[in-house]
């Protein structure tokens, strides 16, 4: 498999060999150059949108369409020889189509390397992180850990006694023998056996492991749509927990795979990254993101750092299982993730019943504060505390009787025709597991991953009145619907032969377009995920519509507009919403709203 790298959009200039796979450089722009494969890139349809419809959005650009990705509503497309080294212009200009989800390139991960820092000869993160305290209450019974890494030595004696069978997704087999050694010291952080009169112990050592190979054989390389399939594979086969200790959380795909993975009950965490750099990408709700911290207490030099951190952990001098049965103290955010997801099994283990964002919560509010007050993006929520999160998890109710909340955005009714997009807003207090959309009570699509958009066929229904209903359930089976009643009119009449008359001169449009953020309101408090509605009508067509919190682009339309906005993590006091719509003649209308957290 080929791999293009970096970027820049000037021509490539060199041709390397690494592992034995042909790689593309162009001259480096960033501190880490991106990498991709050659001739494929990920493109996701919104739910309901023809087959043949998407095959047309992506020949018109040269390309076809490939396999679809296990699970989840993503598609590898495959472009022509001659468009080789294009596939990140192509991913761009497809994620513009309305009825496009998102595109991008499928990107090459590269394994965390272990810094060249000092060792510590005991296992100190054990009771920094009161594991064990923690043990007296749970010790991981019970929960499987899906293992993304570069296998994992199933003999070792500190391991072997709890492997679950796993899969090989690079070469499609069964064999996930350890390649470089990495993924068996990742296992043996999270789940090496504990109380057996050897070795080390891991966080949950009574939690089974589920090895999953997704690298190359060099043990350094992946694929998005290799952790993808991995991800909805072990959730299908039983994984209530996944670690990837590669830098992911900010990649659409895995994203929706692991929001696929939290729909069945999962929780996906992995590593911040070994840089030292500050990382601007924004925190998402599907993956626990973990940096790393020293023995005492402060950020490792080397560890990522920004709004992507969700919480810290331990990562300096970890002692745990070396392949040949061995032992040694490695040093990562590749092992700070694993210690996390341990944590994250014996939270699960402690109360099995818990929901994902349940999990979140618990982890992130019982996390000892680190630097600053309150989150920062050093050390997120803080360093994780497996004693007072598992505490938590044991005392928490679990029955949820509260039903999510749903709203169709647009249409909000009218005449429709054509491929129809349909927006729906929906929230919960636990968190919505999917959006189901019917239209004259046939299913349309599903939705797993806000934001909750559909390209409708209206084709599929008779010309006349249709009802389309919108129905949200979240993990306790609680379901709300929302309704809206539209006109199909998709049949052509020939309208009758008339005199033509030259019209009458009108002037210049001077009526300026509409727009109303419908929600927030002015003066809302704000917390969780906060859905942004916002509708725009002109008298003749809107040409653009740009949705702005605090002075940053967040959504582009050329009609209503639906934002998930995450403000969990965001700093308290006011907040700006500003909807901003144009029409073709240039008039200009603004809406803005204050908000508070």
């Amino acid at each position: 498999m080929e791999i293009i790298r970096n970027t820049s959009w000037t021509r490539l200039t060199a041709a390397l060999t690494v592992a034995g796979l042909a790689i593309w450089a162009l001259p480096s722009q960033a501190a880490t150059p991106e990498q991709w494969a050659l001739g494929r890139i990920l493109v996701s349809p919104k739910s309901g949108l023809p087959t043949a419809e998407f095959d047309k959005i992506i020949k018109l650009n040269g390309a076809k369409r490939g396999r679809k990705l296990d699970g989840i509503n993503v598609y590898v497309v495959d472009m022509p020889i001659q468009s080789h080294g294009r596939e990140k212009s192509l991913a761009q200009t497809l994620a513009h189509n309305p009825h496009i989800k998102f595109a991008e390139v499928d990107g090459a991960l590269s394994m965390q390397q272990i810094p060249a820092d000092p060792y510590y000869a005991n296992e100190w993160h054990l009771p920094i992180t009161q594991a064990p305290a923690a043990w007296d209450l749970s010790t991981g019974s019970g929960i499987t850990i899906a293992i993304l890494d570069g296998g994992v030595e199933s003999t070792h004696p500190d391991l072997a006694a709890h492997i679950v069978p796993g899969w090989n997704f690079y070469d499609n087999n069964s064999n996930t023998g350890d390649v470089n050694g990495h993924g068996t010291k990742v296992a043996g952080v999270a789940a090496a056996v504990g109380d057996n009169n050897q070795g080390v112990t891991g966080v949950a050592w009574n939690a089974k492991i589920m090895p999953m190979r997704i690298s190359d054989p060099a043990g350094s390389l992946t694929y998005y749509s290799i952790v993808a399939n991995s991800l909805t594979w072990a959730a299908d086969h039983g994984a209530r927990v996944a670690n990837i200790s590669y830098v992911v959380s900010s990649v659409a795909t895995i994203q929706n795979a692991a929001q696929y993975m939290r729909s069945k009950g999962g929780v996906v965490v992995a590593s911040a990254g070994n840089s030292g750099l500050y990382d601007a990408s924004p925190s998402n709700d599907a993956i626990i993101t973990v940096a790393a911290t020293d023995s005492a207490d402060q950020r490792a030099s080397w560890s990522a750092y920004g709004p992507i951190v969700d919480v810290t952990a331990p990562g300096v001098g970890i002692w745990t299982t070396t392949v040949n049965g061995g032992y040694g103290a490695v040093s990562g955010t590749s092992f700070s993730s694993p210690l996390t997801a341990g944590v994250v099994a014996l939270i699960l283990s402690a109360n099995p019943a818990l929901q994902p964002s349940q999990v979140d919560s618990i982890l992130t509010s019982t996390a000892d504060d680190l630097g600053v007050a309150g989150r920062d993006d050093y050390y997120g929520a803080g360093r994780v505390n497996a004693y007072r999160a598992v505490v938590a998890a044991k005392s928490m109710a679990t029955a949820d009787t509260q039903a999510p909340t749903v709203s169709i955005a647009a249409p909000t009714g009218g005449t429709v025709s054509g491929i129809t997009l349909v927006n729906v807003s929906a929230a919960d207090n636990v968190g919505v597991t999917r959006v189901d959309l019917f239209a004259g009570g046939a299913l349309v699509a599903s939705d797993i991953a806000a934001p909750y958009t559909f390209s409708w066929d209206t084709s599929s229904r008779a010309d006349g009145a249709t009802t389309v209903v919108a129905k949200a359930y979240d993990a306790a089976g609680n379901v709300a619907s929302s309704q809206v009643a539209v006109t199909v009119a998709n049949a052509v009449t020939v309208p009758p032969v008339v005199p033509v008359v030259p019209p009458t001169p009108t002037g210049a449009d001077v009526t300026p377009p509409v727009v109303v953020i419908t929600n927030p309101v002015s003066g809302t408090t704000m917390n969780g995920n906060v859905t942004i509605n916002v509708n725009v009508t002109d008298n003749v067509a809107v040409a653009s519509a740009n949705l702005y919190v605090d002075g940053v682009l967040r959504s582009t339309s050329n009609g209503p507009m639906s934002y998930s906005w995450n403000t969990r993590k965001i700093a308290g006091g006011t907040h700006t919403i500003q909807a901003v719509a144009r029409d073709s003649a240039g008039n200009t209308t603004t809406q803005t709203v204050q908000v508070t957290k």
